[in-house]
């Protein structure tokens, strides 16, 4: 939780909630307005108030006072100061359970993935990240300790599918995300097509493998890419990414029904 207390202070301005991510949870999870959704690692908020607006009824579970104290009220909102792995709701409690980008920072993912099972009646639906899938990613050339953060934080997509079916006993579908160009909410990749994000030192603190970064290393990789955008050398590497509308960067959507 402490990281998310530092990086919480710039969520406000570089983490809001996408439409197309909204888009998915509720197509993947089909369930009818006036369902309850608890939505663990809610951070500010901004997808819960999203999915609040569209008519369901949400459970925010989020530990960190810095971030729900930048959340946006809303009557269909609830707060839970609870962390994933002891969740303070009932067996069946919820509809459907989401966690959006957060299971990597869960102090113990089998716990957390128990919980999940247990309060939710339908569906768990959770957006996590592929490591392999992303090996090739353009921004590990300018700030290789990224890669190495990826792979210490995120366990492998097979484990983690591995262990959610353990949990759930049921088979987990599997949806890749592909990345628009024009991300609102900027995590890790959102810059894909729009590699000038990564100059923005309040984009950055709102990344953790940004944030937990040796400052020395981050400052070498800025230089790095500034000067490959100054002089045309980041387009002649990469440019033909900017002919793309979407791309496969290794987001994907686990998704289980009970």
């Amino acid at each position: 939780m402490p990281i998310y207390d530092a990086i919480g202070q710039s969520y406000a301005y570089s983490r809001l909630p996408d439409v197309r991510i909204v888009d998915s949870v509720v197509h993947l999870l089909a369930l009818t307005p006036g369902s309850i959704i608890a939505d663990i690692g809610a951070g500010t908020g901004g997808y819960s108030r999203m999915l609040a607006e569209r008519g369901f009824h949400i459970y925010a579970v989020e530990p960190s006072a810095v971030m729900r104290s930048h959340a946006t009220p809303h009557p269909r909102v609830q707060w839970l100061s609870d962390y994933a792995e002891a969740i303070t709701l009932p067996n069946n409690a919820v509809d459907a359970v989401i966690c959006l980008l957060a299971i990597h920072h869960f102090s113990e993912l089998k716990k957390a993935f128990y919980e999940m099972n247990r309060i939710a009646k339908k569906k768990v639906s959770i957006l996590t990240f592929d490591v392999i899938a992303s090996k090739s990613f353009w921004l590990y050339d300018y700030f290789p300790f990224i890669r190495e953060y990826d792979k210490q934080v995120f366990s492998s997509l097979k484990n983690i599918i591995s262990l959610l079916e353990e949990i759930t006993q049921r088979v987990v579908d599997v949806h890749p995300f592909m990345l628009p160009p024009d991300l609102s909410d900027m995590f890790l990749a959102a810059g894909w097509r729009k590699p000038e994000i990564y100059l923005n030192a309040q984009v950055r603190a709102s990344m953790s493998a940004f944030a937990l970064a040796n400052p020395n290393a981050v400052q070498t990789g800025i230089n790095l890419l500034q000067t490959d955008l100054n002089y045309g050398q980041w387009n002649a590497k990469y440019g033909q990414l900017k002919q793309l509308n979407q791309l496969d960067v290794g987001y994907r959507f686990l998704c289980v029904k009970k």
